[in-house]
This record gives structure tokens, C-alpha cells and sequence, in this order.
């Protein structure tokens, strides 16, 4: 007779379980015959006594098969990305179309701001129509003709992951490594993917401050990924400031299009897409070198080929045929923008990234609640970055409010994120390669 309950005193005790018990236990998160204690004590079983590799995969491949688990029948290799999340992280928003030009198909799950980290989906919705929940067989058909589509989680997908996420999330235990491995990859594994690459934020305005915690995390993603299937690399990069100039729902989506279009207004932005989209390229065997890749990668940006990719999936999501022709036709505007000046001028040495993402959440583009609404127009946009000359014709950034009130706290916030002096040092980009 199986039961519940032996399951948690047995990794309670900090017993190794068996594939099938971790099976069954999902099976019981998925359709309810399990309580809300019972999950709860698991996951902090979980988390305090920890699990094995093996456990890992059998957990992660338990919750991918809680629900649908995409097959494709496609021309070229179908591929994806992850990122744990930062301030100014559009990476995806470039990257799908730069794939899909290169000849991958890319159906992108993506996720909503959490904390003080942006999310994808909230980026997307700031343009008018853009549908992130389409149907199984609707994405199905826009990967097949455009190549990529970049969409919510729909309820068919690990369902028991959303279950045991909630619970995680009220119960302390959302920082088991083992379970926020299981969590990442149930949904992308569920996409049906030949290859993955992560990307793991490290730094003040990460998820995963601490590097060695991002590099436990990198290491476990890379080991869990490649024994249930599916080739994966990790990255892990550097989230010590703002990856992009923008810091805001519309905005960055504004600098997508401008990046699309060949301004390069953030190289850092530009040197992440382009690593992670090599090392795609190059698992998925369609560049035989890291060279190679960026050859092809250029190629399709400079000739405004991903450029096309992305106004396609736009369009084939329900958004306007022309937002690339004329974004600030669509994207919403904030009624306030004010230049947020140095106290002092000088060089940036350093910047509180995290306490910048807070003040998006302040001024209404990010939830303080699941529930709440969001103000897509408002953020940060011309954001100076580490080592760059702040003084009275060069401000830290433009705040985008959506009145006056809020556009003084989010100045003084800004203000007190940025420290400024004499002289700075740069922190390394990519930290490593799992």
C-alpha cells in the first residue's frame, strides 16, 4: 500500500526515493487526492535534507508529465532559453527571432515579473493585442511558419509544478535548489525541446546573488536537463547592474525593436544574446563553432532578418502589422518623464540593481501582489551604467512616472541606487560555462 506520508518521514529521515514514489507523489499533487500539509511537508522535507541527482531528474520528469508534453515534427532542431531573471533582462525578446532566422524553432515559455525581477510576458503585453495564451495547436502553427512564439505556461503544461509553486511559495521553501531546478525545467521540458541553454543571473540584482549558489543551481540545471533528455548548457552571468538601458515594460520593449533594427544602445545586453544564442547553435549542430554561430547570428541581424521574425510572431500573436514601423504609435507612454540628475558628478562604481527593479515595482510596472495590475508605461529608461561619466549634461536616466509624486521617489531612489567617484572596475560578463 503506497502512502504519502511514508514518502515525506522517508525524506524527512534523509532517505534517497525511488523514481516511482516521486511519481506518485506528483500524481497526487496534480489531482488533488493530496492536501495542501502533505505538499508542504514534502517540499520542506525537500528542502532540508536535499535530493539526489537521480531524485532530481525522476522529479523534474514526474512534474513535466503532470500535463501535455509538446511533440513537434519540424524541419530543424527546436530549441529554448531561460533566464532566472535580473533587472533590464529582455534577452528572450532578441533572441527567439535571431534563432528562428538561423533556422531553429523556438516555442518560448516564458514567465511574469517576480520580486523585483521583470517578466517576459508583462514586456509582451505592453503591446496592444499580443495574445500570451494562445492554444496548443495555435502555437503550434505560428512555431511551425514564423519559427518562434513566445507565450505564458497554459494550464495543460506541468500543472503540478503551479500547484507546488504556490505552496512553496507561502511555505518558506522557494530556495531548495532541488525544487527550483524541477520547477525551470518541467515547463521547458514540456515544450518538447532538443536543446536548452540557462542563463543564471549572479549579483546584487539577481535572484541568485551568491555566485556559488548560482553556480549550484547552473550545475544542477545542466545535470538534471541532460539525464532527462534534452542537451543543455549553462551560463552563468553578471547582474551587478541593469542589463539593458531600459529598466520597464514597454521600454524595453522599445529597446528590443531599436536592437532589432541594429542600434545597440547596451553591448552588455548584446555580448549576453549573442553568447547564449552560440552556444544554441552550436548543440543544436547548426553552426559547427562558436565563430561560425556569430557569423550566422550577424548575418540574419544585419539583413534584417530577425527583424521580420519578430514582427511576424508580433503579428501572428494578434499584435499591429506595423509596431516595428512606428512603436510609439502602440507602446504606452507615461504622462511624466523627468532626467533623474547625479547628486555629485563623477564615474559609476557601483549600483544597487535591485533597489532599481524595486523602484519599477514602486512606480507601478511591477506587483506587489499576484493579483495586482500593472502600469506597462512606467520604468527607467537611458540607464548609465558602471564606469560611465554621470554630470550636469548627463543624467543616471530618465524616470517614466505616472504622475509627478511618483517620479520624485523613484529620482531619489535612483539617486541613492547609484554610487558615484573617482574611478570603477568592471565585473566580468560571463562568470563561466557548464
Amino acid at each position: 500500500m503506497w502512502l504519502a506520508q511514508e514518502v515525506i518521514r522517508r525524506k524527512r529521515d534523509g532517505l534517497v526515493l525511488d523514481a516511482v514514489d516521486i511519481q506518485r507523489f506528483i500524481e497526487g499533487i496534480t489531482d488533488g487526492s493530496l492536501s495542501e500539509g502533505q505538499i508542504a511537508a514534502f517540499a520542506m522535507a525537500v528542502l532540508i535534507k536535499g535530493m539526489t541527482i537521480e531524485e532530481r531528474i525522476a522529479l523534474t520528469a514526474a512534474m513535466r508529465d503532470s500535463g501535455e508534453v509538446l511533440q513537434w515534427n519540424l524541419p530543424g532542431p527546436v530549441v529554448d532559453k531561460h533566464s532566472t531573471g535580473g533587472v533590464g533582462d529582455m534577452v528572450s525578446l532578441p533572441l527567439a527571432p535571431l534563432l528562428a532566422a538561423c533556422g531553429c524553432y523556438v516555442p518560448m515559455i516564458s514567465g511574469r515579473g517576480l520580486g523585483h525581477t521583470g517578466g517576459t510576458l508583462d514586456k509582451l503585453e505592453s503591446i496592444p493585442g499580443y495574445d500570451c495564451q494562445p492554444t496548443s495547436e495555435r502555437l503550434r502553427e505560428i512555431v511551425a511558419e514564423v519559427g518562434c512564439a513566445i507565450i505564458g505556461q497554459t494550464a495543460d503544461l506541468a500543472p503540478a509544478d503551479k500547484r507546488l509553486y504556490a505552496i512553496r511559495d507561502v511555505t518558506g521553501t522557494v530556495e531548495s535548489i532541488d525544487l527550483i531546478t524541477g520547477s525551470i525545467l518541467a515547463k521547458k521540458l514540456a515544450a518538447g525541446l532538443d536543446v536548452l541553454v540557462m542563463d543564471v543571473k549572479t549579483g546584487n540584482g539577481a535572484f541568485m546573488a551568491d555566485a556559488e549558489q548560482a553556480h549550484a543551481l547552473a550545475e544542477s540545471i545542466v545535470a538534471v536537463a541532460n539525464g532527462a533528455g534534452v542537451k543543455t548548457r549553462a551560463l552563468v552571468t553578471d547582474m551587478n547592474q541593469p542589463l539593458s538601458r531600459s529598466a520597464g515594460n514597454a521600454l524595453e520593449i522599445a529597446e528590443t525593436i531599436a536592437l532589432l533594427k541594429g542600434e545597440i544602445r547596451s553591448s552588455r545586453l548584446w555580448d549576453v544574446t549573442l553568447a547564449l544564442a552560440e552556444e544554441i547553435l552550436v548543440m543544436a549542430k547548426l553552426a559547427d563553432s562558436p565563430d561560425a554561430a556569430r557569423q550566422q547570428l550577424m548575418d540574419v541581424w544585419q539583413s534584417g532578418a530577425a527583424l521580420q521574425r519578430f514582427a511576424r510572431m508580433i503579428t501572428a500573436l494578434g499584435g499591429p502589422e506595423d509596431l516595428i514601423e512606428a512603436p510609439e504609435r502602440y507602446l504606452p507612454a507615461a504622462p511624466v518623464i523627468r532626467p533623474v540628475w547625479p547628486k555629485t558628478p563623477g564615474t559609476i562604481v557601483a549600483i544597487d540593481t535591485r533597489a532599481v527593479g524595486l523602484a519599477v515595482v514602486a512606480l507601478g510596472g511591477g506587483r506587489r501582489r499576484p493579483e495586482d495590475e500593472i502600469d506597462l508605461s512606467v520604468g527607467f529608461s537611458e540607464l548609465a551604467f558602471v564606469g560611465e561619466t554621470v554630470e550636469a549634461e548627463q543624467p543616471l536616466g530618465w524616470v517614466h512616472a505616472r504622475d509627478e509624486a511618483s517620479a520624485a521617489e523613484a529620482i531619489q531612489t535612483l539617486q541613492m541606487a547609484y554610487q558615484v567617484g573617482t574611478s570603477s572596475s568592471l565585473n566580468k560578463l560571463i562568470h563561466e560555462r557548464l
